[in-house]
């Protein structure tokens, strides 16, 4: 969830990146060049994602994963709900109290994420 509070926003991509190499660090940096962050905090924008199904291949090493949501973002006079389709690779890693499952994402990549519908609220 993305809510429009720059200190909110600071603070979840920080304990993300705990979790993920430089490639979802890229992505957020380049949504934050383009001004994305911005705008959702100036026009009081939220944003939710809900998680239809993850696969993961457990059978090679590094774990492939595709990750299938739908992406709510949720304006004051509408909702556009968006396709998103994610993938990355899992590599073991330590466990920890800021990395219970033990896993470190790398080569994230957003291989989709397009308009379904908007609505008016």
């Amino acid at each position: 969830t993305i809510a429009p509070d720059k200190e909110a926003i600071e603070k979840n991509m920080e304990r993300a990146f705990v979790l993920c190499d430089k490639s979802a660090f890229n992505y957020y940096k380049d949504l934050a060049e383009k001004g994305y962050y911005n705008r959702a905090i100036s026009g009081n924008v939220n944003q939710r994602i809900e998680v239809d199904s993850i696969h993961c291949n457990f059978n090679t090493y590094p774990y492939a994963v595709t990750t299938y949501a739908r992406e709510f973002i949720v304006r004051q006079s509408n909702v556009t709900e968006r396709s998103l389709v994610t993938t990355c690779t899992l590599q073991n890693s330590v466990r920890s109290d800021n990395n219970p499952q033990g896993f470190l994402m790398e080569n994230f990549l957003v291989k989709e994420n397009r308009d379904i519908q908007t609505y008016k609220r």
